[in-house]
């Protein structure tokens, strides 16, 4: 009796041990809908690299209603793609915003304009109607006219702007001369609409020296203080850089596992392909890690508004190393 015992506890003791950790669950918040922009977080999680770090990983897709620092602010997301003019802007008005990485090293922004406009180089748009969207990318567009002098009240030495959609009608249907447009997506919807890129002038952000950084990833200040939170954004961050190098090198593949993650369907596989192949244009090759002087550039931008500066002052403590260092 004593025997079957000590057998049932030594059984019930062996049973306890070799219990699985649990995986460390990481919610990102993209800044827009699924596709090829976010390819590396998808890819990651579609071939296991999250999960063999122990990360157990939800993707939150963005949209016109979704800003990405308000989710975050509010507990919605532990991490968020934003760009960093958006970030920064939103550090200022209160939400603690720090770069843990940078995806993006160069910027895909540009303004797309009809030749018949006559519209040849900056200083032409004097008078224009201009297609911007808002919800944290009109940043950049501001700061570039402040630096042309180019009021954006309507009156008539500056430009009228349009809130525009997430689409190019206005160009389309002659409501702007020109309209926001990026070098992997909507560029392509001018073109697809009936445009011969002859029949446009483009000016990219990156060619006038009026560049910001793009997608980044952001957490809150305060949760750098949390060792364990640091440790797991350092796995998510390798992770993700290895799905980004897969995508890259992986074009066909990735855009399957993109395809297959949008649920509304609205991009095709060709939009998806050659938004890929645009998107590795930007990336860098430093494993994410942000060049301290493209920050400073960022910083310069936008501050250099005149009376309407994107930023008043030099951000403190808005980017930090603490998860590359823990990737050591």
């Amino acid at each position: 009796m004593k025997q079957s015992l000590v057998i049932a506890a030594g059984l019930a003791l062996g049973l306890a041990v070799p219990t699985a950790q649990a995986a460390d669950s990481v919610t990102i918040q993209l800044k827009w809908v699924t596709q090829a922009q976010f390819a590396g977080y998808y890819v990651a999680k579609e071939k296991g690299f999250y999960k063999d770090a122990g990360l157990d990983v939800t993707i939150k897709p963005g949209g016109p209603d979704v800003a990405p620092p308000q989710i975050i602010a509010g507990g919605g997301a532990d991490v968020t793609v934003d760009w960093m003019p958006s970030a920064l802007a939103s550090r200022e008005k209160g939400v603690p915003l720090v770069n843990i990485s940078q995806t993006f090293k160069r910027s895909g922004l540009e303004l797309t304009c009809r030749a018949e406009t006559g519209i040849k180089k900056p200083s032409d748009f004097k008078g224009k109607t201009i297609g911007v969207w808002y919800g944290g990318n009109e940043y950049p567009f501001l700061s570039w006219m402040s630096k042309l002098n180019l009021k954006t009240d309507g009156s008539p030495t500056g430009v009228k702007v349009i809130k525009q959609g997430f689409n190019v009608d206005p160009l389309l249907q002659k409501q702007a001369d020109c309209v926001s447009t990026m070098t992997y997506n909507e560029y392509w919807q001018v073109i697809d609409g009936g445009y011969k890129p002859s029949q446009l002038v483009v000016f990219k952000y990156e060619d006038e020296g009026v560049a910001t950084l793009e997608d980044g990833l952001y957490v809150l200040e305060k949760n750098l203080k949390d060792p364990a939170f640091v440790a797991k954004m350092a796995k998510f961050v390798k992770a993700s850089m290895k799905g980004w190098d897969y995508a890259k090198t992986h074009v066909d593949e990735a855009v399957k596992i993109i395809l297959a993650a949008d649920t509304t369907g609205a991009k095709t596989e060709k939009d998806q392909k050659r938004m890929m192949g645009e998107v590795a244009k930007l990336l860098g090759d430093t494993g994410g890690k942000l060049d301290v002087k493209d920050y400073d550039r960022t910083v310069s931008e936008l501050m250099a508004g005149g009376s309407d500066p994107v930023i008043t002052k030099k951000p403190e403590g808005a980017y930090s190393f603490a998860v590359y260092d823990a990737m050591k």
